[in-house]
């Protein structure tokens, strides 16, 4: 049997337990590291045994839902590659376009900025990588994610403040930018989780109280306390959420500018409150 073969077989099966076929090869090459030149030409070459036991190995993470992510130990980033497994989500491409969005609005040079709920370290480390003179703090009230955050910030080569927090509980100092892209998924919404999401990745990252409001609410409550004059709050959303969560922040920041933005599928995807200068 060629190998082409056995990936049909087996991406049929995954498709069956509802994940995505392309998992599979994606898994397969980045293990192997293969160009994707060097992945075609592979498929077309006899199974070995080894071979065989190796991509069987494979389908059976992905089809009881192990992230591909959490199997290769690392996701793409803003650039990086940033390690993950079961103690953080799964960094997004939505969340690379709110790192656009910071870095497109802020020129400044020494700004101060706090990230809420940072997990893998993902946002904070790509604003510390491309603004090397801001001063980055990472908080999460996971000490798991936090040492994650932290190995993530040595393989880079960053330097960012880590503070196990929740929400601003630990928190004494004032910021520029406050940025958070906290759990926002209703409880009532899991169904519309992927499988390999629901059932592998921190249900503390994903899903909040008060129809996935209740880390906004706090935020919207006491962010005030912690920014300074001028500051600016930038935040991820779900894309039921694009009404909701700017009238909390309209409510504790009557003074400020509140805005909605989509991201690249049209969705609504963040939201910034600032004093309308950009």
């Amino acid at each position: 049997m060629k190998l082409a073969q056995m990936f049909k077989d087996f991406e049929e099966k995954l498709i069956a337990q509802g994940e995505e076929a392309e998992s599979l090869s994606f898994v397969y090459r980045s293990l192997k590291n293969l160009s994707f030149t060097d992945f075609v030409f592979a498929l077309q070459q006899e199974v070995t045994e080894e071979e065989k036991e190796f991509v069987e190995e494979v389908y059976k993470k992905l089809a009881v839902h192990i992230p591909a992510q959490y199997i290769i130990g690392y996701a793409e980033f803003f650039g990086m590659q940033l390690k993950v497994d079961e103690r953080v989500l799964i960094p997004r491409p939505e969340t690379e376009e709110l790192v656009e969005l910071i870095l497109a609005e802020n020129p400044e040079t020494n700004l101060s900025v706090l990230d809420i709920g940072t997990g893998s370290g993902a946002i904070a480390l790509a604003l510390a990588k491309n603004r090397p003179d801001w001063s980055v703090t990472a908080a999460d009230i996971s000490q798991d994610a936090l040492d994650l955050a932290s190995e993530n910030a040595k393989k880079q080569n960053l330097q960012i403040f880590l503070k196990k927090s929740d929400c601003f509980t630990e928190i004494s100092e004032k910021y520029d930018i406050i940025v958070s892209n906290p759990p926002y998924i209703s409880r009532e919404d899991a169904s519309e989780v992927g499988l390999n999401v629901l059932y592998s990745e921190p249900h503390l990252a994903l899903f909040a109280d008060e129809d996935g409001l209740a880390i906004y609410r706090r935020i919207a409550e006491k962010a005030k306390d912690y920014l300074k004059d001028g500051g600016k709050i930038y935040l991820e959303i779900g894309y039921k959420q694009g009404q909701s969560v700017p009238a909390l922040f309209k409510e504790n920041f009557p003074e400020k500018r509140v805005r909605t933005l989509k991201d690249q599928f049209g969705q609504d995807r963040m939201v910034v409150i600032d004093d309308g200068e950009n």
